[in-house]
């Protein structure tokens, strides 16, 4: 197993160093999709997150003037 592991560091060395760099579109994506999926984790679990008086209403009206 570790000379398996040895191995692959190996081949991966004679690579160019260059092409290891991630591609900054690549990033983009990855930074929209956690943040998408943050989006969605806190809609999902709004009313535990309420009920634990984490997320309320910041600017919370009068049911009067809300509408029906």
């Amino acid at each position: 197993m570790i000379a398996r592991l040895r191995l692959l560091r190996a081949i991966d060395g004679l690579q160019d160093p260059a092409a290891r760099e991630a591609s900054p579109f690549l990033l983009l994506v990855a930074v929209v999709l956690a943040l998408l999926l943050a989006i969605l984790e806190v809609d999902l679990n709004s009313a535990e997150l309420q009920s634990l008086g984490l997320m309320g209403n910041a600017f919370s009206a009068d049911p009067v003037f809300k509408s029906p």
